[in-house]
């Protein structure tokens, strides 16, 4: 590119502005895709709905952003990044404001359809926008900071709606993710730097059809699409029903008190660093397989009868899982050996597969075994799964 410029390093203010900037959008993005995930249990009851249709305020959601993360893939491709980052932001926070408004189910179920795709804009234009505007040598941290607030985001979602809608009513906690989602979107569109080194893609879309066909076909990619998928069912199916658990004897946990415990996702914050850090010295292959186990492990721990061991379990669960996911990500850039972006969009396309189905298809499974059900189906997916692709990688190698 001709007029291409230096990235920011980590010694330069604009680095920590960018990497403050699309923190807070992703913080408040993934605070909004997970936010209904403590509430199942109450619009369950509020709604006089079934399990199956409470969760569809979450399905439904993961569905439209893999849709939003293709098309608005593409298009930031085209036209730019900073645009599609700051009016995902925007376009989030407009949901928020209608879902007070209704008394029907189903207009708050369109409505997380319409938020999931406009919640797409800022994971499918932020990775690229750091790989543009920041140093080689400073895009790990950068990008590992950026990863950290996903899970913290999810943090904030989920307790703030759990604890407000349990202390004053759900209308106020849609209301005040609102709120915050509108004081980021002012501080990212004055802060964020506008694109210095952004190459408009001249290829067709026919072009990048054929790019995602490329990596369908190579089958090293397919199963680690399709790790993604298994340890995303396995994990979201434990957190979306968790509520369910604990709402019902001997534990009887009010709404307020559950959202505390979604504190434990925040454990996944360091989970990637720890990975990498481990990676390098012993294997990735290594580390992955231990963070599947260490994920199994922790699911198994919330068949105990004490509140503490569930807690431990799933803080275990969470480092599992954000250390396996972050290795497992990075191997699909490493294996791609062309597009390597559209290669790392068609994992977040699975990775989000994972989360439709573990938030929906577990639904039965909840009410023909309950919780055992839910754990053991849980447990077993991923085991299986690893052995079987570090047994086809042994046969490789």
């Amino acid at each position: 590119m001709d007029n291409f410029k230096q990235g920011y390093s980590i010694k330069d203010r604009q680095f920590w502005v960018i990497v403050t900037s699309l923190g807070l959008a992703s913080v408040f993005v993934f605070a909004a895709m997970y936010s209904v995930q403590p509430l199942l249990p109450f619009f369950t009851e509020q709604f006089q709905i079934s399990v199956s249709y409470a969760s569809m305020s979450m399905s439904m959601t993961t569905l439209s952003v893999i849709f939003g993360l293709i098309v608005l893939g593409f298009l930031s491709d085209r036209h730019g990044r900073l645009v599609f980052i700051r009016f995902s932001i925007i376009l989030t926070v407009l949901p928020f404001l209608f879902m007070p408004l209704t008394d029907s189910f189903f207009i708050i179920v369109v409505l997380r359809f319409i938020q999931g795709f406009a919640i797409a804009g800022v994971p499918a234009a932020a990775l690229a926008y750091i790989s543009e505007e920041i140093d080689h040598k400073s895009m790990g941290i950068a990008t590992s900071l950026y990863i950290s607030c996903n899970a913290l985001g999810g943090t904030i979602g989920r307790l703030v709606m759990g604890y407000v809608t349990e202390r004053f009513s759900w209308e106020m906690a849609f209301s005040a993710l609102a709120i915050l989602g509108i004081i980021i979107f002012a501080i990212v569109w004055l802060l964020l730097p506008k694109s210095r080194n952004f190459a408009m893609n001249e290829r067709t879309i026919q072009k990048d059809l054929q790019g995602f066909w490329f990596h369908l076909k190579n089958p090293n990619l397919l199963k680690l699409f399709g790790l993604g998928i298994i340890l995303q069912v396995s994990f979201t199916g434990v957190w979306s029903f968790i509520p369910y658990h604990l709402t019902e004897p001997p534990f009887s946990l009010s709404l307020k008190t559950i959202s505390f415990i979604f504190l434990a996702y925040s454990v996944g914050i360091v989970g990637s660093p720890i990975a990498s850090a481990l990676a390098g010295k012993i294997g990735i292959h290594i580390v992955r397989t231990l963070g599947v186990f260490l994920l199994v492990i922790g699911i198994l721990c919330t068949l105990s009868g004490s509140l503490f061991v569930i807690v431990v379990g799933l803080c275990m669960a969470c480092l599992g899982f954000f250390s396996a996911h972050a290795l497992t990500s990075s191997t699909v850039s490493r294996t791609a050996t062309y597009q390597k972006g559209s290669a790392s969009s068609l994992y977040l396309v699975s990775y989000y597969i994972g989360v439709a189905c573990g938030s929906t298809l577990f639904s039965p499974i909840w009410s023909f075994f309950q919780w055992t059900g839910i754990v053991t189906i849980a447990a077993i997916l991923p085991i299986i799964y690893i052995l079987f692709l570090n047994r086809t990688l042994q046969k490789q190698a």
